[in-house]
Formats: C-alpha cells, sequence, structure tokens
C-alpha cells in the first residue's frame, strides 16, 4: 500500500495555471504507474493523467494541449501542471498509484472562477 498526499489545490481564475503536488510514502514508487484523476459532484471519477514509470504519458483529450504530468522518483512526488484553466476544470482532484485498484490520496480541490 503506498500512502499518497496530495498538495496545490485552490481557488484561480479562468485562464490561469495551477501547480499540484503528490508525494508518495515507499520506494515502491519508482516501479508503479501514477496518476491523476477528478470528480465533481453527482459524476464519475474521471482520468485526467497517467505516467508510467518509464515517463509515457496519457492524458483525457478535453485537457491534453492544457495540462502536463510529470514524476521526480527521486523525490517519490507526481505532479500535475494546469494552464489555462477553465471553470470546468474544478473538481476534486486525486492522485493515484498502481492504477484503479491501487492507492488514493484524500484529494485536493481546484476551484476555477473569476
Amino acid at each position: 500500500q503506498v500512502q499518497l498526499v496530495e498538495s496545490g489545490g485552490g481557488l484561480v481564475q479562468p485562464g490561469g495555471p495551477l501547480r499540484l503536488s503528490c508525494a508518495a510514502s515507499g520506494s515502491i514508487f519508482r516501479t508503479i504507474i501514477m496518476g491523476w484523476y477528478r470528480q465533481t459532484p453527482g459524476k464519475q471519477r474521471e482520468l485526467v493523467a497517467t505516467i508510467t514509470r518509464y515517463g509515457s504519458t496519457n492524458y483525457a483529450p478535453s485537457v491534453k494541449a492544457r495540462f502536463t504530468i510529470s514524476r521526480d522518483n527521486a523525490k517519490n512526488t507526481v505532479y500535475l501542471q494546469m494552464n489555462s484553466l477553465e471553470p470546468e476544470d474544478t473538481a476534486l482532484y486525486y492522485c493515484n498509484a498502481g492504477g484503479i485498484q491501487g492507492s488514493w490520496g484524500q484529494g485536493t480541490q481546484v476551484t476555477v472562477s473569476s
């Protein structure tokens, strides 16, 4: 089991940037896929982006041109750089380790509003 702690959420104006961080415990970090998901009330949790241990990335079409996922294996941390944020990006963002059946963080709220 990997323990995950997200940070970096908050209120941002439309068009602005925000960077989320997820610190993970354990040496297993560098061997597993990491990802970011998001959820809004009444909707299912959806994939935002994933990154493999080799650095290969995958994005939801709605964020592909605006978000960048990265990882620092030396720091056991994964990041999500979000640019050109839109009100539709407002959600609770979750860090994930090891895929859907893996470990989840508590979530960090991102609100995009003027």
